[in-house]
């Protein structure tokens, strides 16, 4: 998971998560990664509209958000 939100972070793309809370909530988080550091990453939740720390092991999925390309006819 560390690989990936390094690529993530390094290609400035936003991310959505399912991220396990410490309280064991279950949440669907939409991020752009800041920094990861040690066991941990930085991001702004757009979910909480602030940066928040976010614990690497509690990440349960996490995938890139790509922007649909096609024009709307």
């Amino acid at each position: 998971m560390r690989i990936l939100l390094e690529k993530y972070f390094s290609r400035g793309q936003l991310v959505e998560l399912m991220y396990l809370s410490k309280s064991g909530e279950i949440s669907k988080r939409r991020v752009k990664v800041i920094k990861v550091q040690g066991d941990s990453f930085q991001a702004y939740c757009f979910k909480k509209n602030a940066k928040r720390t976010f614990l690497i092991n509690n990440v349960l999925a996490c995938v890139p958000i790509v922007r649909n390309e096609r024009s709307v006819i």
